[in-house]
């Protein structure tokens, strides 16, 4: 009986040192001003004619790691978040929910982590994404991340690029 629990554990191991590789990232910030971070990305996105990419999540949850290394892994992906987007990581742990900031942004973590939300060039709130609709299988799907990040790019809403029909 031992050696069968020596051999699930050895099993486990490198299961287990996956899941603490993808957790090694951290790409939120407990301690950030998530208020200040918004308005400094709207201010850039203004300028740059982009809107603003708010990723709430946590360095505790594993899909939002995931999702962070498939765009940032992917050169189609990152070039369309890159081409379109301020990106902020909007921190939601015990340490500092910003309960405040996710009032003003319409309660978005109800839809779980993580979940996203566009705003334009403005501040405004325009989209809040539900990332469990871009999921394919075990992960985030490339096309629907890529689909997504097009429909939410500024060119996509900008009534200037449809034509009317005569």
């Amino acid at each position: 009986m031992r050696i069968l629990i020596f051999c699930l554990l050895l099993a486990a191991a490198p299961i287990f040192a996956q899941c603490q590789e993808e957790h090694k990232s951290n790409i939120y910030n407990p301690a950030a001003d998530a208020r200040k971070d918004i308005d400094a990305a709207v201010t850039l996105a203004k300028k740059e004619h982009k809107n603003v990419f708010v990723q709430v999540g946590g360095n505790w949850c594993i899909w939002c790691q995931r999702f962070h290394n498939l765009v940032e892994g992917d050169d189609t992906l990152k070039r369309l978040m890159n081409d379109n987007y301020v990106v902020v990581h909007l921190n939601y742990s015990p340490e500092n929910k910003n309960e405040k900031v996710l009032a003003q942004l319409g309660y978005p973590q109800r839809f779980g982590f993580p979940v996203f939300v566009i705003l334009d060039g403005k501040g405004r709130r325009i989209h809040t994404q539900n990332s469990g609709y871009l999921e394919e299988g075990k992960g985030h799907s490339k096309k629907k991340v890529a689909e997504f990040l097009q429909q939410w790019s500024p060119k996509a809403l900008d009534p200037a690029t449809y034509k009317k029909e005569q």
